[in-house]
């Protein structure tokens, strides 16, 4: 595919999607949520790809949603927002969020709106000191999308999140580390180096065993203390057949690096 929304390389095991309209602060359209999913196909079929890094070109990482493509004219016809989402944002975001590679998102900038939550669904988020994280939405009447209303309460506790969604506030990146939102903040000039440095990481551990810890993670906030130790039983019993325990146990016992093959 010729990606024109956003760039797509992959190096060391690690598949690099770059939102690229920055003279629109990488701002999202349909043309990049189509090429977005294409990439996310690639990811997930692609077995020499172990790891994504998502970040932005330019000055931002994404200003969220092109209003352009939403606008609504004096008279005019309203857009159907909630097919927006529903066709659009959310089985992106489902599918970004469920990846069976670890995830890393490098912010560089604005990340507001659906930017904001898109960089949140990643597992591991860097932000530059420059960065700042916004639920804009309540500003023209909507509501956090992008998957905003699950995952951030999950990050930083129901009180904390609706006071940023329903006011609006800025959060620059250490703040956001404070408050459990990020991981790390990075100096600006940092950022990359250390985003990918961090992915190629990942890149070369046990994936199959990463993925399993990510599924025990999501679904923990329902289960029961018993259900989550099924699970967990489960879960250990398909790790515990996988190739990769096998070399993990035998590279620490020969006292070598391990050479993970993952899924």
């Amino acid at each position: 595919m010729d990606y024109t929304a956003i760039t797509f390389a992959v190096a060391s095991g690690v598949a690099c999607v770059t939102l690229n309209r920055p003279d629109k602060l990488n701002s999202v359209t349909a043309v990049m949520l189509r090429e977005l999913s294409h990439a996310l196909d690639v990811v997930e079929t692609e077995p020499d790809i172990r790891a994504l890094l998502l970040t932005g070109a330019g000055r931002g990482f994404c200003a969220g949603q092109d209003l352009n493509e939403r606008a609504v004219g004096a008279g005019g016809e309203r857009p159907d927002l909630g097919a927006t989402v529903r066709d659009g944002y959310a089985p992106m975001i489902t599918r970004l969020y469920n990846l069976p590679v670890p995830t890393v998102a490098a912010v560089n900038g604005i990340a507001a709106g659906a930017g904001a939550n898109l960089a949140l669904a990643c597992d591991i988020v860097l932000g530059a000191e420059s960065a700042k994280f916004v639920q804009v939405f309540s500003n023209i009447g909507l509501i956090p999308d992008t998957g905003g209303t699950f995952i951030l309460p999950k990050l930083i506790g129901m009180a904390r999140a609706k006071a940023l969604a329903l006011l609006a506030l800025p959060v620059k990146a250490a703040e956001a580390v404070d408050m459990g939102m990020i991981w790390k903040a990075v100096a600006d000039d940092g950022l990359m180096a250390e985003a990918t440095e961090l992915a190629e990481t990942l890149a070369k551990r046990p994936t199959l065993g990463l993925a399993l810890t990510k599924k025990a993670f999501h679904v923990s906030g329902k289960n029961s203390l018993q259900e989550q130790l099924a699970l967990e039983a489960e879960m250990m019993r398909q790790a515990g057949y996988s190739d990769d325990y096998a070399e993990g146990v035998s590279a620490f016992l020969e006292k070598r690096q391990p050479q993970y093959k993952g899924r």
